[in-house]
């Protein structure tokens, strides 16, 4: 990936940053964060991440917001942090209930599709794999249908791994879809 789309948006909002009062700019620091924690590669997002040991400061600096935040009774903490619209990644982060990393989970894995239970509700599915890359809706059948785009291993490499539910939003089934390139 060539550096000259990175460091032109960088440019531009150091040119847009002169022009701001303090708080719009602090909001515009904010987002130039944001944008290249989005599109950090992996190993930079993950890097000296060590459970027991980080913070949860460390990581929300390191990896920025999270797409959601669950606080559970015992004052644990999960973060989800899909990858890139359509990522081949989501990693729930696991905080203990003293604010240190207890783990950090890559959730888009056939062994986590096979957790996909007939009856289960959106929210369940959401907690366990994250943001759906896309959400496809069909009024007459009715069906709402999430898909993700996963690291398949295989002659392809991706696939699409879709969870398809019923007009009361619990799963019925579930499919796999080939990644179409070329449209």
């Amino acid at each position: 990936m060539s550096l000259k789309l990175p460091i032109a948006a960088m440019l531009a909002a150091c040119i847009a940053l002169t022009a701001c009062d303090d708080q719009q700019s602090e909001r515009a620091v904010q987002k130039i964060k944001e944008f290249f924690n989005a599109v950090k590669p992996d190993a930079l997002l993950l890097k000296n991440m060590t459970p027991g040991v980080t913070t949860e400061a460390q990581i929300r600096e390191q990896m920025g917001k999270p797409e959601t935040e669950r606080t559970y009774t015992d004052g644990s903490k999960r973060f989800e942090y899909p990858r890139g619209p359509q990522g081949l990644n989501t990693y729930m982060v696991d905080i203990d209930r003293d604010g240190k990393l207890q783990s950090i989970t890559q959730v888009l894995t056939a062994a986590n599709f096979g957790k996909i239970r007939i009856g289960m509700s959106e929210d369940e599915v959401r907690r366990l794999l994250g943001k759906p890359g896309e959400i496809a809706v069909f009024p007459l059948k009715p069906e709402t249908v999430w898909s993700w785009k996963w690291r398949e291993g295989g002659v392809t490499e991706e696939g699409i791994f879709n969870v398809h539910f019923d007009q009361n939003r619990k799963v019925y089934t579930t499919s796999r879809s080939d990644v179409v390139r070329g449209r």
